[in-house]
C-alpha cells in the first residue's frame, strides 16, 4: 500500500512539473488540422513581431528569430495553459535594453552577450521562484501601476522606433531627450524612408480591419521588401536589416563573468516580475475562455524555461502574450502541439528563408513596432482609476511619469516601492467601524457611517476593527478606540470590541489589547469582546488576553455584549427589569 502511494505521489510531482504528461496522452487526432492551422497562423505573427522588437531590445533582427524555437518547445512541455504562446515582449525587451545599455554600447559584441545573459538569469530567477512557490509576488503591482508602466512604455518605444521611421539618427537619454534629438534631426528626414514607413503603417493598420484573415505585419514586410528590391531603394538612403546568417544558432552559455551576471539582476527581476504578470494574466484570461485552470507557481517554472531556452540559443528575455494567444484560439488551436508547429516552422525559417530577409527595411520594422504599442495603449484603465480611487491613479500615473523621466528600469522600481508604501499603509490603517443598532432590527448592529438610522447606546461604545490585530496596527487600533470614547456624546462606560474581522492577533497585538483594558479599567470603562472565533480565543488565552479582560466578558454575539451592558446598567441604576435604557 506505502509503495503504491508513493509511486502515486511520485506520478503526481511529475505531471505536476511536466504538464505536457497529462495533455498529450488525451491528445484527440482530430486536433491536428486545427492546431497546424494555428501554428502557421501563429508563425505569420511571431517572425514579423520577433523581428523587430529585437529593434526595442537593441540587438539584430537575427536574434529575434533565435528566440522562437526554443522557448515554445520549452513552454509547452512546462506549461499549464493549452494555448498560451509566448515570445519577444515590448516591456521585457525595453527594460533590457535599459539595463543592459547601462553596461554595454549597444550594438557591441558585449551588449550582444548580456542580451542573452539577461535571459539566462531572469529564466533562473523564475524557476527559482516557481519552485519556492513564490507566485503571489505579481500581487505587488496593482492594475493601475502596472497600466501607468505600460503606457510609460508606449510611448518611449514609439518615440524610440520614430529616427527609423524617419530616417534620421536616434539618441539617447530619457523620452523627453529622444523627443528633442527628433525635432532637431527632422530637417535631416529622409522622405524616401517616411514614405516606406508610414505606408508600412497604414498597410498594416488596413490589413487588420479590412482583411483581417491575411497576417497584416508578415504580408507589409514582403511587400516592402519587394518594393525596396525592385525599385533599388537603398541606393535612395533607404536603411535595411542587410544579410542575415542562413542556420541555426550555436547552443551555448553567453561568453560573460559571474560579476556580469550580477550587474544583470536588477534589470532582470524587473523583467521577472512584469512578464510574470503578463504570462499569468494571459494565461488565465485564455484558460477562463477554454474552461481549463492553470498553476501560477508552475507558470513562473515555465516562463522560466522559456527564457532559459531562449538565452541558450542567443535570444533574448520572453513573456507570454495576451494578444498573440488570441489569435492562437481565433485561428482554431487545440492545444501547445499548434506551438510546436510554430517553433518548426521558426527553424525552416532560419535554415531555408534567411536570404529573402536581406532588403527588409528597417522603416517597416519599426510600423510594425509602433501598431503594436498603439495596441497596448492603457488609458481606459488609468481613466478608470482616476473615476474610483484616486489613491491608485496618483500612483499610476507616478509610474507613468517615472519610466518617462527616470527611465523604463527606475520607472519598474518606483511603481514597486510606491505600491509597497501604499500596501503598508494600508495594513497598518485598516478599516474600522462604530456599530450602531438599526430601527426594527435589534439583532443586527451596522456602521454608522453607512446606516444613518442606526442608534448607538449611550454609555457602550461597540467598535469594530476589520484586520489582524499585529505589531504594525496595534497602536492604530488602541488610538482609534481612545478617540471614538473621546467624542462619544455621552460617557463611554463600556467598550465592546467586535472582532469578527479580526481573524489572528500576535505578541505585540495581545500586549496592546491587555495593556489598553488596564487603561480602560483605569477610567472605570470596561472592555468586553465578541466574535472571537475559536482559534483566536485559544491565542488569546495562550497569550494571557483573556485572563487580563476576564473569560466573562468575552461573548459569542454582539447582542450578547449589548445584553450583558444593559443588565449591568440597570443594576448600577437600580432598575427593574421591566425598565429599558
Amino acid at each position: 500500500m506505502d509503495n503504491e502511494t508513493s509511486r502515486a505521489d511520485h506520478k503526481n510531482l511529475l505531471h505536476r512539473y511536466l504538464p505536457i504528461l497529462t495533455w498529450l496522452p488525451k491528445y484527440k487526432p482530430a486536433w491536428l488540422r486545427h492546431d497546424l492551422i494555428a501554428g502557421l497562423t501563429i508563425w505569420a505573427v511571431l517572425v514579423p513581431e520577433a523581428m523587430a522588437y529585437a529593434g526595442i531590445a537593441g540587438v539584430p533582427p537575427i536574434m529575434g528569430l533565435y528566440t522562437i524555437p526554443i522557448p515554445l518547445f520549452f513552454y509547452a512541455i512546462f506549461g499549464t495553459s493549452r494555448t498560451l504562446v509566448v515570445g519577444a515582449d515590448s516591456a521585457a525587451c525595453l527594460i533590457s535594453a535599459s539595463a543592459v545599455g547601462a553596461l554595454a554600447a549597444c550594438g557591441a559584441a558585449e551588449y550582444l552577450a548580456l542580451t542573452t545573459a539577461m535571459a539566462i538569469a531572469v529564466g533562473v530567477f523564475l524557476i527559482v521562484f516557481g519552485t519556492l512557490r513564490m507566485g503571489w509576488i505579481a500581487d505587488f503591482i496593482s492594475i493601475p501601476v502596472m497600466a501607468g508602466f505600460l503606457e510609460g512604455v508606449v510611448l518611449v518605444t514609439i518615440i524610440g522606433q520614430v529616427p527609423k521611421l524617419f530616417g534620421i539618427g536616434g539618441d539617447g537619454g530619457n523620452f523627453f531627450g529622444k523627443l528633442l534629438a527628433i525635432i532637431r534631426g527632422l530637417p535631416d528626414a529622409n522622405l524616401t524612408t517616411l514614405a516606406l514607413g508610414v505606408g508600412s503603417f497604414v498597410l498594416i493598420v488596413a490589413i487588420g480591419r479590412y482583411v483581417s484573415k491575411l497576417p497584416a505585419a508578415l504580408t507589409t514586410i514582403i511587400i516592402s521588401i519587394v518594393a525596396v528590391s525592385a525599385l533599388d531603394l537603398t541606393t535612395k538612403g533607404v536603411d535595411v536589416v542587410g544579410t542575415l546568417s542562413t542556420g541555426l544558432p550555436p547552443i551555448s552559455l553567453p561568453d560573460v563573468s559571474l560579476i556580469d551576471y550580477m550587474a544583470v539582476i536588477p534589470g532582470a527581476l524587473a523583467i521577472l516580475l512584469l512578464g510574470y504578470i503578463e504570462t499569468v494574466g494571459a494565461a488565465a484570461g485564455a484558460a477562463s475562455k477554454e474552461g481549463g485552470r492553470i498553476d501560477p507557481d508552475q507558470e513562473l517554472v515555465a516562463l522560466g524555461t522559456a527564457n532559459l531556452g531562449a538565452g541558450l540559443s542567443s535570444g533574448f528575455v520572453v513573456a507570454g502574450s495576451l494578444s498573440k494567444t488570441s489569435i492562437a484560439m481565433k485561428a482554431g488551436g487545440k492545444t501547445q502541439i499548434s506551438h510546436v508547429v510554430s517553433g518548426i516552422l521558426a527553424i525552416a525559417t532560419l535554415l531555408v528563408l534567411m536570404p529573402l530577409f536581406a532588403n527588409l527595411p528597417e522603416a517597416t520594422l519599426a510600423a510594425i513596432v509602433i501598431v503594436a504599442m498603439v495596441g497596448l495603449d492603457q488609458t481606459a484603465k488609468l481613466k478608470k482609476a482616476m473615476k474610483f480611487s484616486c489613491t491608485e491613479f496618483v500612483l499610476g500615473m507616478a509610474c507613468f511619469i517615472g519610466v518617462l523621466t527616470l527611465g523604463v528600469l527606475q520607472g519598474v522600481g518606483l511603481g514597486v516601492v510606491l505600491s509597497l508604501l501604499v500596501l503598508i499603509k494600508k495594513a497598518c490603517r485598516p478599516g474600522t467601524a462604530v456599530l450602531g443598532r438599526v430601527p426594527g432590527e435589534w439583532t443586527y448592529y451596522r456602521d454608522i457611517r453607512r446606516r444613518p438610522d442606526a442608534e448607538t447606546i449611550p454609555g457602550l461604545l461597540i467598535f469594530r476593527f476589520d484586520a489582524r490585530l499585529i505589531f504594525f496596527n496595534c497602536n492604530f487600533f488602541a488610538s482609534e478606540v481612545k478617540r471614538n470614547i473621546a467624542k462619544a456624546m455621552e460617557p463611554v462606560k463600556t467598550v465592546l470590541i467586535d472582532a469578527e474581522a479580526m481573524n489572528d492577533i500576535d505578541i505585540t497585538g495581545a500586549d496592546c489589547l491587555i495593556r489598553l483594558n488596564a487603561e480602560l479599567n483605569h477610567k472605570n470603562i470596561v472592555m468586553f469582546l465578541t466574535h472571537v472565533r475559536d482559534p483566536l480565543r485559544d491565542k488569546m488565552r495562550r497569550m494571557g488576553v483573556v485572563d487580563a479582560i476576564g473569560a466573562g466578558h468575552i461573548y459569542e454575539t454582539t447582542r450578547g455584549g449589548v445584553d450583558a451592558f444593559v443588565a449591568s446598567r440597570k443594576t448600577s441604576l437600580g432598575m427593574g427589569d421591566d425598565m429599558t435604557l
